[in-house]
């Protein structure tokens, strides 16, 4: 099986036998929804996963947090616990810029969607090496500067719902899903990288950005 498939096999045994579990708006010290480094997608691959998130936000029903396109994002890195003022964020960024330089766009392939315990996403497959060349250079760069380092994540995607509410039909969420499980929505060309931070709007959150890099010279 592949990974993709044994993420959407554990995703689904989760949200069927109960095992959902929801968002809630961050406060100071939370450990979800720091500051992060993200490659936001663009042109018609994001339009793409904006119509697939507005298809489901009449599947997921009320309350969850359908992410529009100022929140669609492939995260590189958690960098802090939640706070609102990014005291470090200078230093995220420079680290950042030093990760980006000389390195050509990012591309991953999008492609599948899946359920699991916080929500919906689209899988990201990288094209190439390049992803992974940027993590590795994010994460030295911040620790030369001594930077607070979280975790290494070594699965890609795009959110398009985190649930912030009881889930109330996992039935309709994994059927919508089974019948997307190998949709094509597009190679993601991600020549920008950010430092952003999440602002809670009412019904979801939005990605502010603090700092940003471009690839190339």
């Amino acid at each position: 099986m592949s990974r993709f498939g044994e993420f959407f096999a554990r995703g689904r045994s989760a949200l069927l036998n109960g095992q959902a579990t929801y968002d809630r708006p961050p406060v100071e010290g939370a450990s979800r929804w720091g500051a992060a480094a993200v490659l936001r997608p663009s042109g018609p691959v994001l339009d793409r996963l904006v119509e697939l998130a507005g298809e489901l936000r009449p599947v997921v029903g009320a309350g969850h947090w359908v992410h529009g396109a100022d929140a669609l994002h492939v995260t590189l890195r958690s960098l802090e616990p939640y706070r609102e003022d990014v005291s470090d964020r200078r230093v995220y960024g420079a680290a950042l810029e030093e990760a980006m330089r000389g390195l050509p766009p990012v591309r991953v392939e999008l492609r599948g969607v899946a359920g699991h315990h916080g929500g919906v996403l689209v899988w990201a497959t990288p094209a190439d090496e390049t992803l992974a060349t940027l993590q590795k250079r994010f994460a030295h760069a911040l620790g030369e500067k001594g930077a607070f380092e979280s975790w290494t994540r070594d699965i890609w995607y795009v959110s398009l719902v985190h649930f912030a509410a009881p889930v109330e039909r996992p039935e309709a969420i994994v059927g919508w899903c089974e019948e997307r499980a190998d949709l094509p929505v597009g190679v993601a060309e991600l020549s920008r990288a950010e430092i952003v931070r999440a602002v809670h709007a009412g019904g979801g959150v939005r990605l502010v950005t603090l700092e940003r890099a471009e690839c190339g010279p």
